[in-house]
């Protein structure tokens, strides 16, 4: 497969996923979004990987959405705009959740909005010293969170409000404080940390792998957590149709542009 906004690397019985946008901080339009959901199906249907790590080249892992393209999406109808979100955010993410290989996300630098929500959804996090986190959209963007409310079962209920109402940005220490986070390392030995991880995980027996994950998700959907994805993104839609939003769109999206950008 020929990618222009991603790139694959192949270690072994690991695959390594770069979003390869770093003069946009790897800001995820559409393409980007479509080439990487590919590669995602690729890996899952590959017998020779294992593992899979989600990276970002440049000094940021993501910083979300590209913000640049809504107002094309959400100018017509609320339909359109639902099935788009549904199948580039909702879709894709729980795909990732779902893959039968470990998904380790590789992150340096900023994991803003779109990009703290698709780093949620694999199954480790490897952070650089560097890394931060933060999901600001219901202060830049009159929105109720991304689209996918993984918080409350990634840092507990009480601090993703806090994150959340206050627009908060968390470092990566603290998000390994509060268990968000499993590992810490240098800056310079981000990549090298998060191979390692990968290659311990493609040495288990790999159909053992995927039973246990797949054990451990229906845990978490015990707990509700595909429920109240779908019931939150719902909501999320719901809040695209207010004064609110569609006064950011009327003003072109620079307000919200410009407060994301002093976040990310």
């Amino acid at each position: 497969m020929t990618f222009k906004f991603i790139e694959i690397e192949n270690d072994g019985a690991v695959r390594r996923i770069w979003l390869n946008r770093p003069e946009k901080r790897n800001a995820q339009s559409q393409e980007l979004l479509q080439e990487l959901d590919d590669a995602f199906v690729a890996a899952d249907r590959d017998p020779e990987v294992r593992a899979v790590i989600l990276a970002g080249r440049g000094a940021h892992f993501s910083a979300g959405h590209d913000l640049d393209q809504a107002p094309r999406f959400v100018a017509g109808s609320i339909e359109d705009h639902y099935d788009y979100e549904a199948r580039f955010y909702i879709e894709y993410c729980l795909r990732i959740w779902d893959l039968r290989k470990p998904v380790i996300a590789q992150v340096q630098g900023a994991a803003v909005a779109g990009g703290f929500m698709i780093a949620n959804v694999c199954d480790l996090i490897v952070a650089s010293e560097d890394a931060y986190f933060a999901d600001p959209v219901v202060q830049t963007m009159a929105s109720a969170a991304t689209e996918i409310l993984s918080h409350p079962y990634t840092m507990g209920l009480r601090r993703a409000k806090q994150f959340l109402y206050l627009g908060e940005k968390m470092d990566a220490q603290e998000a390994y404080r509060i268990g968000m986070v499993n590992k810490v390392v240098p800056t310079d030995r981000l990549a090298e940390e998060a191979m390692a991880m990968a290659q311990r995980i493609a040495n288990g027996s790999p159909f053992a792998m995927q039973l246990l994950k797949r054990s451990l998700n229906r845990a978490a959907d015990m707990q509700g957590f595909r429920n109240a994805v779908q019931a939150h993104f719902d909501t999320h839609m719901f809040g695209h149709t207010t004064q609110g939003f569609r006064k950011l769109i009327e003003d072109g999206m620079k307000t919200a542009l410009a407060k994301n950008k002093s976040v990310a």
